[in-house]
């Protein structure tokens, strides 16, 4: 194996999800100082900012690859962006190390998958809310693939346990002008909400919904929830004081997750940054996404991603979402299921988990009913 491996960072610090994209790129950068302090082979991180910009996923991608000589690239939050630089992956048979939880239908050789599909985190997450708050549901997402189809499995979830979707609206990710969306809710009434809206548009929704349920208290997040699959804790700040808590979201990590791995994972980070800094789920999925790819190239002991591949699939390997082993049928990672309630200190308490879920992106049926069953924690 080569003297130095170069692995590349694709992540936007700019734009509607930029909250995101940064505490991602911060994740991977506590992974390379991670691996750094306890030593190790010389790896470099070679990074790329395409500013949300679609476009500027697959020119980042290329350079990465081809100017940089990057086999491996950590990276994308969308799908949208995702899809984009796939193929371009593919060409040069390189590793996508996706780590964001996405709408599922995807399985590819050259994507190793961190982030979790629909059995992961919408199907369990619809089993906690139709026996507990009713099956009449308003439906909200992103106008892009994630909103579409996370918003499309919601409405067949519903109908299947034999509820009633009472609305679906769609807004772009920068629009934050729902007030049309609010009276429509309110005249028609929903048990829950299925928040699959992003970045500005998914905060605009959020603080709406508290001053509804503050004229109107069928509406506070007890009585009438907002849902998310998709709300990281670091988004939380960029939410009008108090305007979140009460409301639920479904994740495989949360800061507050109270286990020996965690808080020494938080200790190291915190004598890294300094302070008490929050971790998201996706700064963790992109820690772990480097952790994994570093790993499997030293069992490897090569870079060459057909062997990274077979080396990752060989065992599971220790992570902060436990002992994760990637499944060589879809190249997805098997993930706990947690909900998490939004305090008053814009973090999450865990009320109900699982522990991991084998994937099953296409929905086949072949994993449910061997899935965990969820446990209620408060």
């Amino acid at each position: 194996m080569q003297d130095s491996v170069r692995i590349g960072i694709l992540f936007s610090s700019t734009g509607p999800y930029g909250a995101i994209g940064r505490d991602a790129r911060e994740g991977a950068e506590f992974a390379f100082h991670d691996y750094r302090a306890a030593g190790g082979m010389a790896v470099e991180p070679v990074y790329f900012d395409p500013h949300a910009d679609l476009s500027a996923y697959l020119e980042g991608a290329r350079s990465l690859i081809r100017d940089s000589g990057c086999r491996h690239i950590v990276g994308t939050i969308t799908s949208a962006a995702r899809k984009e630089v796939i193929p371009l992956v593919e060409k040069h048979d390189g590793l996508l190390w996706y780590m964001c939880p996405y709408e599922g239908f995807e399985a590819n050789e050259n994507v190793i998958y961190i982030g979790g599909c629909p059995n992961q985190h919408l199907i369990p997450l619809f089993d906690h809310l139709l026996p507990r708050h009713g099956k009449r549901a308003y439906l909200v997402g992103a106008n892009y693939v994630w909103g579409w189809e996370m918003n499309r499995l919601s409405r067949e979830l519903i109908t299947n346990a034999g509820g009633t979707v009472l609305g679906e609206r769609y807004l772009p990710l920068e629009e934050t002008a729902v007030q049309r969306i609010i009276d429509d809710i309110q005249e028609k009434r929903p048990d829950f909400i299925a928040n699959n809206l992003i970045g500005p548009a998914s905060y605009a929704f959020l603080e709406a919904m508290r001053a509804l349920g503050e004229r109107d208290p069928a509406f506070r997040p007890e009585n009438c929830p907002v849902a998310s699959c998709d709300l990281q804790e670091s988004e939380l700040d960029e939410i009008a004081e108090g305007a979140a808590i009460g409301q639920l979201c479904a994740a495989s990590y949360f800061d507050t997750l109270d286990t020996a791995d965690n808080r020494a994972f938080k200790a190291r980070l915190a004598a890294w940054k300094g302070g008490d800094r929050k971790v998201s789920c996706v700064f963790a999925s992109a820690y772990t996404a480097v952790r994994l790819c570093i790993a499997a190239i030293e069992a490897a002991a090569s870079d060459e991603p057909g062997r990274v591949r077979q080396s990752l699939l060989s065992r599971s390997w220790p992570t902060l979402f436990g002992d994760m082993r990637i499944d060589p049928a879809t190249n997805h990672a098997a993930l706990p299921f947690l909900l998490g309630r939004i305090n008053a200190a814009r973090n999450y308490d865990v009320i109900a988990a699982t522990p991991p879920i084998a994937a099953d992106p296409y929905l086949t049926g072949t994993t449910r009913a061997a899935a965990p069953k969820l446990r209620v924690v408060s």
